[in-house]
């Protein structure tokens, strides 16, 4: 589909290593770093692979990157095979595998993307124009870093120069390798805004591999969970925690009446939601859960707190407890080692 900018198909690699058996001796293992990925990419989403380190991460997006060649499967950028037609793939996409790695340090923020520019085949008025935009979509201009040495950057201008490197082609697929690995907060923050405007507003694709479930979640338009080599899961990030943990938990703490019993409010809920509801005694009131799915949430917690008002009851607090990305991962990887 003209939609789709990257197709993964049973993605298989293996490595080839060596145990140590004493002084000399060595045994011969093989590690199966992918067992069969396959997953799609559409245009204009942030794709985020998760997984833990060594789960197959990097080992995909080398693929896809031309790095890297499959054993077997198939792999498609826009198109073009990753193996057969890499040289096409490679004109299509911008990589950073590292955010340090690769950069002169004793040059300019600028004259670094200068010089990949020529490296990429830009020139004269072009290269110029389209690096004083890197330097400011990635915001090292307005910090007035980008006629600084390479060597004075902290981590989060390095991190910054390397999408803007990866973005000079102007490609439409952008492949990052845990693009926010050590940074401190406000950049990290930085960089996940850009990658979100970069894919939302301007119409580009960016893949990202992480193992941060915070990062996945508020980035990733969709995900792919990847644990030993195999893809588990994929969907958006409500679509995962629905699949594997199911609907979301009301719980409201309230002072009631004395003249109000626990069984009257409990029938009362249990006629104005259409569904059973727990109830549970408190000092001076009473614990009430309720269960609902996402959609259900502002009209169920709505008629709820209105049945509880008519009943003269005083609300002390109102939680709604969500299962978070990382309670998936982990019932979905528990359920792997088992």
């Amino acid at each position: 589909m003209e939609s789709e900018v990257v197709v993964a198909e049973n993605l298989v690699k293996r490595y080839e290593t060596f145990l140590r058996k004493g002084i000399i001796k060595r045994e011969r293992k093989i590690v199966e770093a992918l067992r069969g990925v396959s997953f799609t990419i559409r245009r204009g989403e942030v794709f985020g692979l998760l997984g833990p380190n060594g789960a197959g991460k990097t080992t995909t997006v080398k693929i896809l990157s031309t790095l890297l060649l499959p054993d077997s499967g198939r792999a498609t950028v826009l198109g073009y095979d990753v193996v057969k037609e890499a040289t096409e793939v490679r004109k299509r996409i911008g990589v950073s595998l590292s955010v340090e790695k690769g950069f002169f340090w004793k040059l300019t923020g600028r004259e670094n993307l200068t010089y990949f520019g020529m490296l990429y085949g830009l020139s004269g008025s072009d290269l110029k124009q389209r690096v004083q935009r890197m330097l400011e979509v990635v915001g090292l201009e307005e910090l007035g870093s980008s006629d600084k040495l390479y060597e004075e950057y902290s981590l989060g201008m390095k991190a910054r120069l390397s999408v803007a490197r990866a973005m000079l082609t102007d490609p439409e697929l952008l492949i990052l390798d845990e693009p926010t690995l050590g940074l401190d907060p406000p950049s990290a923050r930085l960089l996940r805004e850009l990658l979100i405007r970069i894919a939302h507003d301007e119409g580009k694709t960016v893949l990202i591999t992480t193992h941060n479930m915070f990062e996945a979640e508020i980035v990733c338009d969709r995900l792919a969970i990847i644990n030993k080599g195999k893809i588990i899961a994929l969907d958006r990030v409500e679509g995962l925690k629905r699949s594997v943990l199911g609907d979301i938990t009301l719980e409201i703490n309230a002072i009631l009446p004395v003249r109000v019993s626990l069984g009257k409010v409990a029938d009362e809920l249990r006629i104005a939601l259409g569904r059973d509801v727990e109830i549970e005694p408190e000092e001076e009131g009473a614990r009430i859960k309720v269960i609902l799915s996402p959609k259900e949430k502002e009209l169920v917690t709505q008629k709820a707190l209105e049945t509880l008002y008519s009943l003269g009851a005083h609300i002390r607090r109102i939680e709604i407890k969500e299962p978070t990305l990382e309670d998936v991962f982990i019932e979905l990887t528990e359920g792997e080692a088992k």
